[in-house]
């Protein structure tokens, strides 16, 4: 991408937008498009054509969505499904159109079959069942990877689909009931610190697996992406490595400083037992992460720290 294109990033207010606005920023890239989701609702087609129609976009970066944990997934299946299908819709389409050079598409890792093999590699994708809690979220997702490979066999475009694994970091949803399992702990271990609870109660056996990526980490991946690859097959975005959520637990304890105890309630559901992405492709490209769970947790509670008066109002 040259110094000068004109670079629009959807979902710029969200932790992976945010993020890669930050690492476009510090590349020294000037030209960045951005808008608010009362500026511009990607859910509404005319808005979406009026807003490429009044501006020369280059590239586009398509990290808008709608985002959350088990409970917001469970509660609001269709709301994820609907919203998720019109903002690629539109914004895909629109690109397309409106001729611009690359679109990177940001998917998830949800994507992949419950019971897949470990670790997921790219080729796993539509083998099998899909986890029940993240069904509607993860099938649109789907059908945005589709269509991007779609227009690409069909149109000749050059976008691009980015699977990352478990994301956290700076401008993360801590919301209790919306957010996903790091952040929600974070939360969790400040509050009952400052309370002095005798003890915090964690979902599920804490045996699941998960991959974590500091949202940073991704950003400079989209952008390594978006400069080096062109192919019409998925990457996935991930460190390769993994920890129980019931470790995860008590590094974000120490981090925090919290001296209670940890009690797990089992009659919450774990989710998928396992997520760890295969990474190859992307080693192979010549791209790894960078910052160390331990490190990047210390630097998400200290943003939460940081933030908290207006976050605890969420």
């Amino acid at each position: 991408m040259d110094k000068n294109a004109v670079i629009y990033v959807a979902g710029h207010k969200g932790l992976v937008g945010s993020a890669i606005l930050r690492a476009l920023q510090k590349q020294g890239y000037k030209n960045l498009v951005v808008r608010t989701s009362s500026e511009l609702d990607l859910r509404n087609k005319e808005q979406v054509d009026q807003f490429f129609e009044r501006n020369q976009i280059d590239y586009v970066f398509l990290a808008a969505a709608k985002v959350g944990g088990i409970v917001a997934n469970n509660v609001y299946p269709a709301d994820f499904i609907r919203d998720n299908l019109m903002i690629q819709t539109h914004v895909i389409d629109a690109a397309y159109r409106h001729g611009i050079k690359k679109l990177l598409f940001l998917g998830s890792t949800c994507i992949y079959p419950k019971f897949a093999e470990q670790p997921l590699k790219e080729e796993y994708l539509l083998t099998g069942a899909l986890e029940p809690t993240n069904e509607a979220y993860a099938v649109a997702k789907i059908a945005g990877i589709t269509m991007c490979q779609s227009y690409n066999r069909q149109y000749g475009t050059k976008y691009i689909s980015v699977m990352p694994t478990n994301l956290y970091g700076e401008n993360d949803n801590f919301d209790l009931h919306t957010s996903h399992v790091l952040p929600a702990l974070i939360r969790k271990f400040h509050e009952a610190k400052i309370s002095s609870t005798p003890y915090v109660e964690v979902w599920g056996t804490g045996t699941p697996r998960r991959e974590f990526l500091y949202a940073d980490d991704l950003a400079d991946a989209c952008l390594f992406l978006m400069h080096s690859y062109e192919g019409n097959e998925i990457v996935n975005v991930g460190v390769g490595d993994d920890i129980t959520i019931g470790e995860l637990a008590y590094k974000i304890k120490d981090v925090v400083g919290y001296t209670g105890q940890i009690q797990f309630d089992t009659s919450k559901p774990d989710g998928t037992p396992r997520k760890l992405v295969d990474v190859t492709k992307l080693h192979g490209l010549g791209w790894r992460a960078e910052t160390s769970l331990d490190v990047g947790l210390t630097k998400a509670y200290q943003w939460f720290l940081s933030n908290e008066k207006v976050l605890v109002r969420v």
